[in-house]
């Protein structure tokens, strides 16, 4: 059930459901405002407390209300101009898509993180995860098939152990958190807006490209859209990030990185 106020700033606008994306929240899309219903927990917190932070900072949506009621936030906030980075017009270009995507990770490095509100480097990330194990939170069929089984780990317990036994320097900087294709808005090379930062803060700058590496090889693997299934041979450069971003990649950073999230 609304409450007065958001039914109020949405009037009779009819809307949409978005599906695209796999946070788990309720995303319903009006003509210039989006409504986002979650489950009230940290993560739903520290979206709407970055998305306070980083207005006037970042393109980030503007928030119209948030409340809470009965265990779920309410968070209606403004819609992003231009298009996902998994759009058509970025996946049949690649060297676009990839300019767009460096060009929004120089944006978030470029922001002074001294009075950042929410820590996420790997002190708190990695207690996240003992969480999640230890309560069967990780979700065994969201995995990459790689991870667990004969070549991989035994189970999560085994992964976060490599994880604590494996920490990597890190470079902190401000960080999305969860940096694939359809967080970023573009118009051409130029980044238009950001959304769900509910694990936006304080980390290592190789989370956001470890993530954003892996997004951008499922997408033209055709993991989530089949018409972008090509054969191994034909599948955009996979350094292409790297040389619009101008450093070398780290495979084991890009490796630890992907590994921690799939205790998330």
């Amino acid at each position: 059930m609304l409450s007065e106020t958001i039914r109020r700033l949405l009037a009779d606008e009819t809307y949409e459901t978005d599906k695209i994306g796999m946070s788990g929240s309720q995303v319903l899309l009006f003509e210039d405002k989006v409504l986002k219903i979650q489950d009230d927990n940290d993560e739903a917190e520290n979206e709407y407390r970055m998305m306070s932070y980083l207005s006037g900072r970042l393109p980030v949506p503007g928030i119209y209300s948030y409340e809470k009621e009965n265990g779920k936030t309410y968070l209606l906030m403004g819609r992003c101009e231009g298009r996902m980075a998994c759009h058509d017009v970025y996946m049949r270009d690649p060297a676009l898509q990839c300019r767009l995507l460096a060009n929004g990770l120089k944006k978030l490095w470029s922001v002074d993180i001294s009075r950042c509100p929410c820590d996420q480097r790997l002190s708190h990330k990695l207690k996240q995860a003992r969480y999640n194990v230890e309560n069967n939170l990780v979700d065994l069929d969201n995995v990459e098939p790689s991870t667990f089984g004969e070549k991989g780990f035994r189970d999560p317990a085994a992964l976060l152990q490599w994880l604590f036994d494996n920490i990597p320097q890190q470079e902190p900087v401000l960080s999305h958190g969860d940096y694939c294709l359809p967080n970023l808005f573009g118009d051409g090379d130029q980044v238009t807006g950001y959304i769900d930062l509910g694990k936006t803060g304080i980390a290592d700058k190789w989370c956001d490209i470890a993530l954003c590496y892996r997004s951008l090889s499922h997408n033209h693997s055709g993991k989530y859209n089949a018409d972008y299934r090509r054969d191994k041979d034909s599948r955009p450069d996979n350094l292409l990030l790297f040389r619009e971003l101008g450093i070398e990649p780290d495979w084991e950073k890009i490796n630890y990185y992907i590994l921690l999230d799939e205790l998330f």
